[in-house]
């Protein structure tokens, strides 16, 4: 394996390369502390509620609070990796991360839990592509993607410990402590990043771009703010329509504003000229269609089998678990044959294969034993999806960034996929019809099937399949 390029290295660093197995263990925790804390809080949703009150609205953000910041300033946070290095960005979005978390813990209403999940995203946004994008750096060629198939599979243990544990400790202890879960990874991955011996600075950033920011945040907050609040107050109401119109405008300006940035310093928040690469303007787009669909499934199903089925909290973190389990099974394979064949057909047959999953729920009814014959045979479609097409969209939208801007191209499609998954859950009480019932989980999982149906043919016309050199196949982990 080549060292990095000396551009990619501050001067005296050892190079990341060095380091690799270190690096996908603590790329692979600081994903873990990211997953468990939204993978709990989708079981403890109808506790949250029963404690604090406030009904759909406070679950959806108590959900989209996180994700909001951590879908906007996951942009600034790939700029910041960039600029100072992803060790010490990853440093200071676990420290955010677990005070944040904290916080949530003794929440006394709903709003302070709603600030705090704000700020938990804020660590998550520090966190997710600095994760990722060490992986980039220490890793090449076809074991690059075997490299991300291994840290999809592991950091999505985080999903299957999430909604078990999570839903344990809801039924026995109370909703506050799954908070308390988070801290343990975080106090494990701390001293493990500090350990790291090199790092990639990209030294042509010389400043982040904080209107750009500004402009991000209002933009996606605004819409999300309005698509939830129309719930309890209505379409009309002033504040509904002002942060409808605020949010529209500061996205439609945000375009402009980037191409301004990018004449005049040469740092704008996203790079617009990363899309001229076709994968990664194909994958995000399939990102966009593609994780919005599972977004909403996870968060509706989730309230469902609670308050129409009356599981547990345990028992429906259980219930949830199929995908996830398949995922962990089979991604590193995944990732291994995607780096060996190309991507382009892994991400135009996973959606597909999702979209048959969705579809079976249509089948369920007010009747709990239609699990069995619905839910459990879809989640497991839906899972077999996800795993054909992760690794490979990954690889492929990461694989045309040039590894000096690794971070903000791994930090634009997590902010994709988060803005997708944000905007899909604040859209999931207008798809429900206000409450969770069986016509409104039809209703979800049909919107959610078109959503994938949308990624798979875009992924089988745009993407184009980069295989990997051979002498890189056989490199070990």
């Amino acid at each position: 394996m080549t060292s990095a390029p000396a551009a990619d290295r501050p001067g005296g660093t050892t190079p990341l390369h060095d380091d690799r197995r270190l690096v996908l263990v603590v790329a692979i925790l600081s994903s873990f502390v990211v997953g468990l804390d939204s993978s709990v809080v989708n079981v403890a949703l109808p506790a949250i509620r029963s404690e604090l009150g406030g009904g759909l609205v406070v679950q959806q953000w108590t959900v989209d609070a996180y994700l909001v910041t951590l879908g906007s300033l996951i942009l600034v946070a790939g700029s910041l990796s960039d600029l100072f290095g992803r060790v010490r960005i990853i440093t200071a979005g676990l420290v955010v991360f677990g005070i944040a978390s904290v916080v949530c813990a003794i929440a006394p209403t709903g709003e302070v839990l709603i600030v705090a999940r704000a700020f938990q995203g804020v660590g998550g946004a520090l966190v997710t592509p600095s994760a990722l994008a060490l992986i980039v750096a220490a890793f090449r060629g076809a074991v690059q993607a075997k490299a991300i198939g291994t840290w999809t599979a592991w950091s999505s243990a985080a999903s299957i410990l999430g909604p078990v544990v999570g839903g344990l400790i809801v039924d026995g202890i109370g909703w506050r402590w799954i908070f308390v879960v988070t801290a343990v990874p975080i106090a494990v991955t701390i001293p493990l990043v500090r350990r790291i011996s090199g790092d990639v600075v990209a030294g042509d950033r010389p400043r982040v771009d904080v209107v750009g920011a500004v402009l991000a945040v209002v933009g996606v907050g605004g819409v999300v703010l309005g698509l939830i609040e129309q719930e309890r107050l209505g379409w009309g109401a002033p504040v509904v329509v002002a942060a409808l119109v605020v949010g529209a405008l500061a996205l439609v300006a945000f375009v402009p504003w980037e191409r301004r940035v990018t004449r005049t310093s040469g740092s704008p928040l996203v790079p617009l000229e990363l899309f001229r690469a076709r994968n990664f303007a194909v994958g995000n787009i399939a990102t966009l269609s593609i994780y919005g669909a599972l977004g909403m499934v996870f968060f509706v199903v989730t309230l469902f089998l609670q308050e129409v089925w009356s599981f547990p909290a345990w028992v429906a973190g259980l219930a949830t678990l199929p995908p996830t389990v398949v995922l962990l099974l089979l991604s590193t394979t995944v990732g291994g044959l995607a780096g060996r064949f190309g991507p382009r057909w892994f991400m135009a047959a996973g959606p597909a294969v999702a979209a048959v999953g969705a579809l079976l729920v249509l089948t369920v009814g007010e009747d709990p034993s239609g699990y069995w014959t619905g839910v459990l045979p879809g989640l497991v479609l839906v899972g077999f999806g996800i795993t054909l097409m992760v690794s490979p969209l990954t690889s492929a939208v990461l694989g045309s960034v040039p590894q000096g801007e690794a971070g903000v191209g791994s930090a634009v499609n997590n902010a994709v996929a988060r803005i997708a998954g944000l905007v899909t859950v604040a859209l999931a009480g207008v798809v429900l019809g206000g409450e969770v019932s069986v016509a409104g989980i039809h209703r979800a999982m049909v919107v959610m099937a078109v959503l994938l149906v949308a990624g798979s043919v875009v992924s089988a016309i745009g993407i184009v399949n980069v295989r990997s050199p051979e002498a890189e196949e056989t490199s070990p982990l």
